[in-house]
């Protein structure tokens, strides 16, 4: 997932980018309106970049479940209010949660159905995993981060969703005994499809992979798995990404 700079984290502290306001101290935001001017802000962006993505609208049935779903229950208290700003935010151990355009954006071009079975990796706060969970039938997630891993399969169990499952391991070899999926969103960089993702990939299925060089810009790519096992790559939109963490591989 992508990494919050520090800067851009210090402006919208301070200025405060689409964050919640109350008029007396003791009232809770109105966290509804928030979400509704947080959705509007993402169709506006997918109208805006639709020439570059191909992708024209942003998906009623997502725009429908980003309403509902409550994102700031998945970043730490302090930012709560700033929860439907149009950023990533921190939620601990060096780790982010995506803004909510490019959180759109990939479950739309993954073009998730009702049937699927989905794997991510990078659960983070947990936050993606349960929009995906709204839009199809099973979602499984990999978080490398031990700690992080244990929380968010806590707090997703918390919360009601207990079609995530959750663990802590190297997303690059995917979850075999769960698979094969029809959509795979990969939420880190890396220089090329890994082969367990691909073999993990049902024929017809759909991944969503920034590909490039660590630390340079990607590409966010669709990539298509025919039922001939051929392959069709179509790039969508210049991104900057973590890079995919995880230990040795061959």
């Amino acid at each position: 997932m992508r990494r919050l700079p520090a800067l851009s984290l210090a402006l919208v502290l301070l200025f405060g980018g689409g964050a919640a306001r109350t008029s007396g101290a003791d009232e809770q935001p109105d966290y509804e309106a928030l979400r509704g001017r947080m959705v509007d802000l993402v169709e506006m962006q997918i109208a805006l970049t639709a020439r570059e993505t191909g992708v024209e609208a942003l998906d009623p049935r997502i725009a429908e479940a980003m309403r509902r779903l409550p994102r700031h229950a998945f970043v730490p208290d302090l930012l709560q209010p700033y929860a439907y700003s149009d950023s990533p935010l921190p939620v601990g151990h060096d780790q982010n949660i995506a803004s909510p355009f490019l959180v759109a954006l990939m479950t739309q071009v993954a073009k998730v159905q009702p049937d699927d079975v989905v794997y991510e990796t990078g659960t983070g706060a947990g936050y993606h995993a349960a929009l995906l969970s709204e839009l199809a039938r099973q979602v499984y997630s990999v978080e490398v981060v031990e700690p992080l891993a244990r929380e968010v399969a806590g707090k997703l169990a918390d919360l009601g969703f207990g079609d995530v499952q959750a663990r802590q391991g190297d997303g690059y070899y995917g979850w075999p005994d769960r698979g094969p999926f029809d959509v795979m969103i990969i939420k880190e960089s890396v220089d090329h499809v890994p082969q367990p993702l691909l073999d993990q990939l049902r024929p017809g299925g759909r991944m969503v992979i920034p590909l490039g060089p660590p630390g340079q810009a990607q590409v966010l790519t669709l990539v298509e798995k025919r039922d001939d096992g051929r392959v069709r790559r179509t790039s969508i939109l210049p991104v900057v990404f973590s890079p995919l963490q995880g230990g040795e591989r061959t």
